[in-house]
């Protein structure tokens, strides 16, 4: 698979309850909690104190039951269901209140065949002897509204099994049939998450800022135990690049967990990733990073949810965009490039201001909450400079640290850095959905005193956007990038250069948050992927090779596929194709389409690229050369949708690319 992205595993406990009117207070969580992986067994107990005299909605899945709930020793009843939480309403009383529960239940049975999208989208508790993984967001263990709490947890395993909560490890030990740990988390928190597994631990301790000691571990599964060394030393190398860049490191310790399903989460001093992840060679330069940067934005400072997330967008600015600038600035150009191009396989209406991002759910909501805020930071470090913009990071950690913090916080760290009004930028990019088109309209050039005269016109669509477009002219002297200013639909601009000038190109370098041209951007496979319209043709008529392009057709889109048939006429919406060989190659024979490009023709088992009809939308065609080869794209293809062009031999990537870019330019006669 692709670069995991490892979204944060955060689902808004305001989405479960509030409807039942969740209040808020501090609260602390004393948890003993026993699972037996085998028979999928849970028995906890907690003990809750809370300190505040208001009423309170205390929740738990309704999948427990429960044995006892007390407040302050009077018994709360049953409660009541709604959406899969049983919850009660604690009203308001001494200062200081205690609560206390104890329940039992099933948890789910592992399923090691989801996707990371699946997983995303359950948040279950599930367990088993490879592994168990128990969400906040699922409402394991009872808790008070979506408030902020510190916990101490107790777990009890059977020996040959280790586990862990997000904290600091208080003690450890195994003796006879048990394994028990305990783990304290002394900072305000969004929730707890349990993992646990047969683990081999390995640890390292690493000196932070000011020589502080820092527990680093990794819990992994004994086929990648031989890993563990590595990650060690690359989560060591990233605390002291982030230490530097931020500030100090805001816990005592760092865990990688292994996990049994394809997963990638971040959370307070761990990462939680799938054992087929951490296998591929480039996840330590990668998603390690960003899970690392998460404790810093998201798991230190909270994102506001109700006012939108910038915690994903930022981390993947200063991890994943950050690592490609090191590369250099062609490796960075190409990633601005795979953000543009996904923005502009968004068709128009059917994203959502930056704002409402909240979570990644689907493709959509990827391609808005991380690459568009990314893009957006990094045009954002471009107008402030690289200082003012890093003490406004630094400024907003040290302000927000433990606290809860929205886009208006973050807004203000940057003005008092810079000493800007930034309404007008966080404004156009944050509340209004959609990206800016930028068309070089004309530009022409004549003799001018001792040198030559540019005159040069962009376009840009209503509601106009505040935009700095940078424009490369290239003359007989050599080569200068100057920046325009752009505010109306269509703006003239006047440049002087001492000589002749011969082309003028614009953004060349993809400086600017704008949806390309047909030319700049050539389809790719996302096209068909996140467009609501795409209608999807499957030439297998019955049969396993059927119910292989239905399967495959359902995984590579965010929606229900739009069937038709394979002689329908094609809309002008996007279209994907799935068949074997000979029905795709006779498919596009009878359409007068194009036929299978000459790069791709007989390399692999099994091809998918793109191709751009005639007064129509993105053609995607995925061709096989029997049913298995089919089947066999249903896990690796969705993740490949920023390419035009994939070969699969046996399900293995072994060749792909994008269509080349042709940039706007106006060459002078």
């Amino acid at each position: 698979m692709t670069r995991n992205p490892v979204p944060r595993a955060v689902v808004a406990w305001a989405l479960l309850l509030a409807a039942l009117g969740a209040g808020a207070a501090p609260v602390h969580y004393d948890i003993s909690v026993t699972i037996d992986p085998v028979s999928r067994k849970l028995e906890g107990r907690s003990v809750i104190d809370v300190e505040s005299p208001g009423a309170v909605t205390l929740g738990l899945s309704d999948r427990f039951r429960v044995r006892q709930v007390l407040a302050d020793g009077q018994p709360l009843g049953k409660g009541r269901v709604s959406g899969g939480i049983r919850a009660w309403r604690v009203p308001g009383g001494a200062p200081k209140r205690r609560i206390e529960v104890a329940w039992q239940g099933t948890l789910a049975p592992l399923d090691t065949g989801l996707s990371h999208r699946q997983t995303l989208n359950r948040p279950e508790p599930v367990a088993g002897t490879e592994g168990t993984f128990l969400p906040g967001s699922s409402v394991w263990y009872p808790r008070i509204g979506d408030t902020l709490g510190h916990y101490r947890v107790a777990l009890d395993l059977p020996a040959g099994q280790r586990g862990l909560v997000p904290g600091r490890l208080v003690q450890e030990s195994e003796s006879g049939k048990r394994y028990r740990a305990t783990i304290e988390f002394p900072f305000p928190a969004e929730g707890i998450d349990l993992m646990a597994g047969p683990y081999r631990v390995q640890e390292h301790e690493f000196r932070g800022a000011g020589n502080r000691a820092i527990r680093l571990r990794t819990y992994f599964h004994p086929e990648i135990a031989d890993l563990a060394p590595a990650y060690l030393e690359s989560v060591a190398d990233y605390l002291a690049l982030y230490e530097k860049w931020i500030g100090e490191y805001p816990f005592s310790e760092f865990s990688v967990v292994s996990s049994p399903t394809p997963t990638g989460f971040g959370m307070p001093t761990l990462t939680y990733l799938g054992v087929t992840v951490l296998k591929l060679p480039f996840i330590r330069a990668t998603s390690l990073g960003h899970e690392v940067l998460h404790n810093w934005w998201g798991n230190s400072v909270y994102p506001d949810f109700s006012r939108g997330n910038w915690s994903e967008g930022l981390t993947t600015f200063m991890a994943d965009y950050a690592y490609k600038e090191r590369e250099g600035p062609a490796a960075a150009r190409e990633m601005r490039l795979s953000w543009l191009r996904d923005l502009t396989a968004v068709p128009p209406g059917q994203d959502r201001p930056l704002a409402e991002f909240a979570s990644r759910t689907h493709g959509t909501s990827q391609i808005v909450g991380y690459n568009k805020a990314a893009m957006m930071f990094f045009m954002l470090r471009e107008l402030l400079g690289s200082d003012t913009f890093d003490r406004g990071l630094r400024g907003f950690y040290r302000e927000h640290r433990f606290k809860i913090a929205g886009w208006p916080e973050l807004r203000r760290a940057f003005e008092n850095a810079s000493g800007q009004n930034l309404g007008w930028f966080f404004d156009q990019w944050l509340n209004r959905p959609g990206t800016p088109a930028i068309r070089l309209v004309s530009a022409s050039s004549a003799p001018s005193g001792s040198g030559y005269r540019i005159e040069i016109t962009l376009a840009q669509e209503t509601p106009s956007f505040r935009l700095r477009v940078p424009v490369l002219i290239r003359s007989e002297d050599g080569e200068s990038m100057r920046t325009l200013e752009l505010e109306r639909q269509s703006q003239g601009f006047a440049l002087e250069v001492p000589g002749k000038p011969l082309e003028v190109g614009l953004d060349p370098e993809l400086a600017v948050l704008r949806r390309l041209t047909a030319d700049e951007a050539p389809a790719i496979l996302r096209q068909v992927m996140v467009d609501a319209g795409t209608v999807t043709v499957l030439l297998p008529g019955a049969g396993k090779a059927r119910e292989a392009a239905q399967s495959l057709a359902e995984r590579l889109q965010d929606h229900a596929p739009k069937l038709i048939g394979a002689d329908a006429d094609l809309p002008t919406a996007p279209v994907l194709v799935i068949g074997l060989e000979s029905e795709v190659d006779a498919w596009l024979a009878r359409r007068g389409m194009p036929p299978r490009p000459t790069p791709l023709d007989g390399k692999g088992t099994a091809q998918a690229w793109t191709t751009s009809r005639t007064g129509g939308a993105a053609l995607a065609i995925v061709s096989a050369s029997n049913d298995a080869a089919l089947s066999a794209l249903e896990r690796p293809l969705p993740h490949y949708g920023r390419q035009s062009y994939v070969v699969f031999e046996a399900g293995k990537v072994i060749e792909r690319g994008t269509w080349p870019v042709k940039a706007q330019t106006v060459t002078f006669r």
